[in-house]
């Protein structure tokens, strides 16, 4: 959770050179740009790399749902290639900031959002699933509550959420997220990998990824049959933990 944490944190940790190196070309950097290198820079955890994240169950675990192929190829490859991608856009916005070059500091923001969103995404889609023994949704408690003062009943929310999600143009997520203003939840979309809370300032509960690759080996092209079956192994548990965290 490290990346999550820090890079949604209001605190930023910055390393003392980097806090020197933003100190001495702050008259070239604006203020903005100067804080946002210095979140991507500290979100790192503290070797400095991010990591793929080790799943909690096996490739197969969530069959027939998703399947083993398509959890090895999400997992292994597909997210890999973010945490791959997002190192190597660190590293070039950690010369670029040395350097007070604020033109490459500005076209790197495109690939850290994408692939610092794809990893976080990612990383809690693998957190908020499980296998079909274990996904049951709580017949009372902080979720429920919330489910039902939002949505009526669970599956009016299922119904809401799914055919939102269905409904993404192209690829995205589908999510449903706290509303720390309100002290509601509420069901959103986000488009590619843009995250979540820095995309709407809700706090991510549940997320679906809809990205093709997400569901293609097992649904080809028909992501309404996907959606309406991952509601079997989502990780209602973890769900609940995440918005009981979220309410303080």
């Amino acid at each position: 959770h490290h990346y999550y944490n820090s890079i949604m944190s209001a605190k930023q940790i910055i390393t003392p050179a980097l806090r020197a190196a933003v100190h001495v070309r702050s008259s070239k950097l604006n203020p903005e740009l100067a804080k946002s290198a210095a979140a991507y820079l500290s979100s790192a955890p503290s070797g400095g790399k991010h990591a793929l994240p080790d799943l909690s169950y096996d490739y197969a675990a969530l069959e027939p749902v998703i399947s083993a192929e398509t959890m090895e190829l999400h997992h292994s490859k597909h997210h890999n290639t973010y945490v791959t991608n997002l190192n190597a856009s660190l590293e070039k916005l950690d010369a670029a900031v040395s350097a007070a070059d604020v033109s490459g500091i500005i076209s790197l923001q495109g690939a850290l959002k994408f692939n610092g969103g794809g990893h976080l995404n990612h990383t809690l889609f693998w957190e908020n699933l499980c296998a079909k023994g274990s996904s049951e949704f709580p017949n009372s408690g902080a979720l429920k509550d919330a489910v039902d003062a939002r949505f009526g009943d669970f599956d009016t929310m299922k119904k809401d959420l799914s055919a939102m999600t269905i409904g993404v143009q192209g690829s995205g997520w589908g999510w449903l997220g706290y509303d720390t203003n309100t002290g509601r939840i509420e069901a959103a979309t986000c488009a590619n990998q843009d995250p979540l809370k820095a995309t709407t300032g809700l706090v991510p509960l549940l997320g679906i990824d809809v990205w093709e690759h997400a569901y293609y080996v097992d649904y080809r092209n028909v992501r309404p049959n996907y959606v309406n079956a991952i509601f079997d192994v989502v990780d209602w548990k973890a769900v609940e933990e995440r918005l009981v965290k979220a309410q303080g």
